[in-house]
């Protein structure tokens, strides 16, 4: 199963929950999901806020979900 969807699944969110706080179409948003487009890298970093994992998980960089400490830039 794709990440994605497996995450989205695990936080109990449909595609049409998701795509509203992404501000994007549900139908872009399960394009993300299946492959068919590129997420791009702000949508990226939202979806990772969102899932609470990091970016690296999200494109299969890493199998560790824990995302990164927040940077002082973003806390401010």
């Amino acid at each position: 199963m794709n990440r994605l969807k497996e995450i989205r699944i695990d936080k109990n969110l449909n595609q049409k929950e998701i795509s509203k706080l992404l501000n994007v179409s549900q139908v872009a948003y399960s394009y993300y999901e299946i492959g068919k487009r590129q997420i791009p890298i702000d949508i990226l970093i939202q979806l990772a806020k969102i899932y609470n994992v990091s970016t690296d998980y999200l494109l299969y960089l890493t199998d560790e979900k824990t995302p990164y400490p927040r940077s002082n830039i973003e806390k401010k």
